[in-house]
């Protein structure tokens, strides 16, 4: 299966987690995408356990420092 990406890194900030959460909403289950982001994206996470729990599948590929890509996967519930 090829990965769709999401640089997000040239999005503006107060863009960056609608256009992460945009992008999810428009997967089927069992698509994913990769996000890549200049730090950490622990907070999306907590942000997507509130907001899709149990809807997602997350998968941390890349950790730093210069890069973080994560595979963000949607889930049947």
């Amino acid at each position: 299966m090829e990965l769709k990406t999401l640089d997000i890194r040239p999005v503006p900030p107060r863009e960056k987690h609608p256009t992460i959460f945009t992008t999810f909403d428009a997967l089927k289950d069992g698509e994913a995408f990769q996000l890549i982001n200049d730090h950490d994206p622990k907070p999306l996470y907590y942000q997507f356990n509130a907001e899709r729990p149990n809807q997602f599948k997350w998968e941390t590929v890349e950790q730093g420092p210069g890069v973080w890509r994560v595979n963000i996967f949607k889930i049947s519930e």
